[in-house]
Order: C-alpha cells, then sequence, then structure tokens
C-alpha cells in the first residue's frame, strides 16, 4: 500500500514510510506527528483543507506573484484558476492558468525550469498570492532570463538590465 504524508504530500510505500524532513521543517516534530493517510482519503483531506481564495473575482482568474524564496527577487507574474491552484497544493509545484493556451500548465513542464512551492502568501481579501519558490534550472521567464521583470524604463524606452541565463531556441525546441 501506498501512503502520502498529510504535510508535505510525500508518497512512501507503507512499508517504509518515515519522514525525512529536517528537524527545522516541521513544527509538529517534537510530538512526531507526521500523519500519513491512504490514497482514498488524501483527496478528500486535501479538498477539506485547502485554503480557498475568492476565485469569483477576475473572472476566476487570479494573480500569482513570484518571488525566490531566498533573494526576494521577483521573478514573474501568473494567473490562477481554482484548479491550478489545487494542483499547486497537491504537488507543492507551481501551476498556472495560460490565457494564451487557455489550459493550466506546469511551470517549466517544457524547459524543466519548475518552481517549487516553499511558502505562499495570501493578500487580505484573498484574490492575490505571493508564491515564494525555489527556481529550478536559474530561470523564470521563457526568454532565458532569471526573472521576466529583466528591462527597465528609462525616458521613454526600455533598458535591458539583465542577461539570458539560457538560450530559448535550444530549450524551446518545437
Amino acid at each position: 500500500m501506498e501512503l502520502i504524508c498529510e504535510k508535505y504530500r510525500e508518497k512512501e510505500a507503507a512499508a517504509i514510510a518515515r519522514c525525512r524532513r529536517p528537524r527545522e521543517h516541521c513544527k509538529f516534530r517534537s510530538s512526531c506527528m507526521i500523519n500519513f493517510l491512504t490514497r482514498e482519503n488524501a483527496k478528500r483531506k486535501e479538498e477539506e483543507n485547502a485554503p480557498m481564495l475568492d476565485f469569483s473575482k477576475g473572472s476566476g482568474l487570479l494573480p500569482a506573484i513570484v518571488q525566490d524564496h531566498a533573494s526576494n527577487e521577483v521573478l514573474m507574474l501568473a494567473y490562477i484558476n481554482e484548479e491550478a491552484w489545487r494542483q499547486t497544493l497537491v504537488t507543492g509545484k507551481a501551476h498556472y492558468w495560460s490565457r494564451s493556451r487557455n489550459k493550466i500548465w506546469l511551470k517549466g513542464e517544457t524547459s524543466g525550469h519548475i518552481q517549487e512551492i516553499r511558502e505562499i502568501l495570501v493578500d487580505c481579501d484573498a484574490d492575490t498570492v505571493v508564491y515564494r519558490v525555489e527556481q529550478l534550472g536559474g530561470a523564470a521567464c521563457h526568454t532565458g532570463h532569471r526573472s521576466c521583470f529583466y528591462r527597465r524604463v528609462a525616458g521613454n524606452e526600455l533598458e535591458v538590465i539583465a542577461v539570458p541565463v539560457f538560450d530559448p531556441a535550444e530549450v524551446y525546441r518545437k
């Protein structure tokens, strides 16, 4: 039987299920309340405990500001719908709603530059989130830059202030 850690959503075979997180990652460690759930109960538990956002605003799309958890650098802004929100909570990886493709996408599904969620902040109206992430692969932007905010206004022009960390033509071959 496969079990799922309630806190970190990690899957383990029942025979070897144990918490591999360092002490500082788990506020319950002192009383060893690592909870494992059967697969059937995990989905129900996730739906019951998922923090709800107010998706009635913005035609069901809410802004997600993405920030590097270590440096505080703003990496990008994207949009989430309710399903992208749930997938992010379940997997611990950032999922978004693509307005151009009209579908949910896992950040990094093509490039490999996955965003692992380290913390999620929710604003006072529950209609905007900040994903504090570990950006794997070094870049958040499809242009090859670490951040989508690689330009600044200089008079009436945009000045590029960063160099790409990868070649998009190599990463996004079609």
